[in-house]
């Protein structure tokens, strides 16, 4: 046959017949149909599991094995976690989140609990509440919502981070939060958030303070930078605070070398100066009244 008799490339002849065109568009228009239609029949299939074994009484064991024999048969048909997506993390440490979802890319995806899952997560410190999910085919998400440090709590000779509920967060790399302010004592992260609040919102005075005490678990002493303890009234506080800055502002009580401002009488203040020795040394502090002097917390440094 000569070139001139043969028909052109892509010519209309070339063209597939119409009903195999629409085959195609309707394999194409299929396929994700079809993921939707597998995906309800596993999600049947798995509340089917859910209301045998609640039906029948069954134990944790029955369904955890139910649920891997599931898994086996889904992931046999390519229902495998091909990412795990971690949202929300901030300070929660990788490894041990990792550690605690439990799953792996390769896993079957429906071969574990997300009840379970999330309960193993909420178990670390720094985790305030997860959320866990499954996205087929093959994603799982794992959003975190971490608790906020509030405070560093120094606790018999050790520091932690706490949160504004008094939570402890994490006793390790406190260091990285020396900015946080320092509250010391039994019952003090549970009772921090009034006073903290109303010393972040007094700067001035805020700054002046070295750490909070709490005494006898009722009311608050502040130790200062230059080693005074101002004795805070219990209930009181906010009013106590302002009527400081008063105080320094006329009189400049927080410069002078006083061990004790005594605030806790409502009608008086008590102030116990700094004694001298002859030498002109002075004296460590004494416990100011009403303190025995066993129950004096010492005020390490915050860690560096």
């Amino acid at each position: 046959m000569s070139r001139m008799n043969r028909s052109p490339r892509n010519s209309v002849n070339d063209r597939p017949p119409g009903w195999r065109l629409a085959l195609r568009r309707q394999r194409r228009l299929l396929r994700p149909a079809g993921w939707v239609a597998f995906a309800s029949v596993i999600g049947l299939l798995i509340a089917i599991i859910g209301h045998s074994a609640s039906t029948h009484g069954g134990s944790g064991g029955t369904l955890s094995s139910m649920r891997e024999r599931l898994g086996v048969v889904t992931a046999a048909s390519g229902l495998r976690v091909t990412d795990v997506v971690i949202e929300g993390r901030a300070n929660t440490p990788e490894p041990l989140l990792r550690a605690a979802i439990g799953v792996s890319k390769g896993d079957s995806i429906l071969g574990f609990s997300l009840e379970e899952t999330r309960a193993r997560i909420e178990m670390i410190p720094w985790v305030e509440h997860a959320t866990v999910e499954r996205r087929l085919p093959g994603t799982v998400v794992v959003n975190l919502q971490e608790r906020r440090p509030f405070a560093i709590w120094q606790n018999q000779g050790k520091f932690v981070l706490v949160d504004r509920a008094g939570q402890i967060v994490a006793n390790q790399d406190v260091a990285e939060f020396r900015h946080l302010p320092l509250i010391v004592g039994l019952g003090a992260p549970a009772n921090a958030a009034v006073l903290l609040d109303a010393l972040r919102e007094r700067p001035a005075l805020s700054e002046k303070v070295s750490a909070s005490i709490r005494v006898g678990e009722r009311r608050w002493n502040l130790r200062m930078t230059n080693g005074a303890d101002v004795m805070l009234p219990e209930g009181h506080e906010v009013a106590a605070l302002d009527r400081l800055i008063q105080l320094q502002q006329d009189h400049a009580v927080l410069d002078r070398p006083l061990i004790a401002i005594d605030m806790r009488l409502p009608d008086r203040l008590v102030f116990r100066p700094r004694p001298d020795t002859k030498d002109g040394a002075v004296v460590p502090p004494v416990p100011p009244a009403g303190m025995n002097p066993t129950t004096v917390p010492v005020i390490a440094k915050k860690p560096t």
